[in-house]
């Protein structure tokens, strides 16, 4: 089971990883990691090594996602250490604040570069070996791709394109056994986010938001990943599996009122 994960050095990547590597040998006796970050450095081998130590056969690449070229060659490095790709699991991923009236075309246009066209050229980097392998893509999405997030510039347009990305690929690759689905987090406690999660009082406050009265962790997100590639989801395709707690459907509950009253019937 060879899986390339991008982004992997992330607070969710690493998630994803470590869930990846708590299987094996159990269920993937046979595990083979490649695991990407835009730069190479300490944070990457640092990674490379814990992984190894579970035993894992693990090779570090580094690389810019947004650059076709360099998808292209992380494919090929991948393939000739580990061989075809049974998994491409898409992490890399960013955003950034701003008011669409004031935000730089030039933040809109990374943005997307990113989070959606990045995954695009890296599936299609990787479709004559997910071909071989009847493999599978899942690209991490966001609940912000579900409902739109004033003030994060061009990242809801972004994730949401991602999901439909995914959907397409779905439906045009599916008949050649390849797979595609992607995962949205919600509030998920990472390096990332934990400045915030310092502040106990907006902690708790984000916590009573979510119907589980908990913030999610990035292993939450791993099992969900370690499902949608196994065997077990051989006949899921074209989905997207939401892992918040509970929290986007929890929209109708934040509206003052008591539920239960009786209702006004108007002749």
């Amino acid at each position: 089971m060879h899986v390339l994960i991008t982004g992997a050095t992330g607070g969710i990547g690493q998630g994803i990883c470590e869930s990846l590597c708590q299987a094996y040998p159990s269920i993937y006796p046979d595990l083979h990691l490649t695991v990407t970050s835009s730069t190479e450095g300490e944070r990457l081998q640092t990674l490379v090594h814990r992984l190894r130590a579970t035993g894992v056969s693990v090779q570090g690449l580094s690389g810019d996602v947004t650059q076709h070229q360099v998808c292209e060659q992380l494919v090929r490095d991948a393939v000739r250490v580990h061989g075809d790709i049974d998994a491409l699991v898409c992490v890399a991923g960013a955003s950034g604040p701003g008011k669409l009236e004031s935000l730089p075309v030039e933040q809109w246009d990374m943005t997307f570069h990113l989070n959606v066209r990045s995954v695009w050229v890296m599936a299609k980097a990787a479709f004559e070996s997910l071909k071989k392998t009847q493999g599978s893509i899942t690209a991490i999405a966001s609940m912000s791709g579900l409902s739109p997030h004033p003030g994060y510039g061009a990242y809801s347009p972004a994730k949401a394109a991602l999901i439909m990305l995914c959907r397409q690929l779905a439906q045009e690759w599916g008949c050649l056994g390849i797979r595609a689905n992607t995962v949205c987090p919600g509030m998920i406690r990472t390096p990332l986010t934990e400045a915030v999660y310092q502040d106990e009082h907006i902690k708790q406050q984000r916590e009573a938001l979510v119907p589980m009265h908990r913030i999610g962790r990035a292993d939450d997100i791993g099992e969900a990943v370690k499902y949608l590639i196994s065997p077990q989801a051989s006949y899921v395709n074209g989905q997207n599996l939401v892992v918040d707690g509970g929290i986007s459907d929890h929209m109708l509950s934040m509206i003052p009122g008591r539920p239960g009253k009786t209702a006004v019937v108007n002749s």
